[in-house]
């Protein structure tokens, strides 16, 4: 899913702080990008509606790095 999210970011050429909002906060969205935390199911929503992904590309289970 965090693949998916770059991709649509690059499509649609925003930048991290552009999905504060959507994730909460620019630090989050660090986080979230790098895959040191995962996705909330408040998140998928607020993505789904913000880069028109599907829930169930955003809903699959991803491994963190430590």
């Amino acid at each position: 899913p965090i693949e998916a999210i770059k991709i649509r970011m690059e499509e649609m050429q925003l930048k991290q702080k552009d999905l504060a909002l959507a994730i909460g906060g620019k630090n989050r969205v660090s986080e979230v990008l790098n895959k040191k935390r995962k996705l909330t199911l408040e998140m998928i929503r607020n993505l789904t509606v913000k880069l028109e992904i599907s829930p169930d590309i955003l809903i699959q289970d991803y491994p963190l790095i430590q």
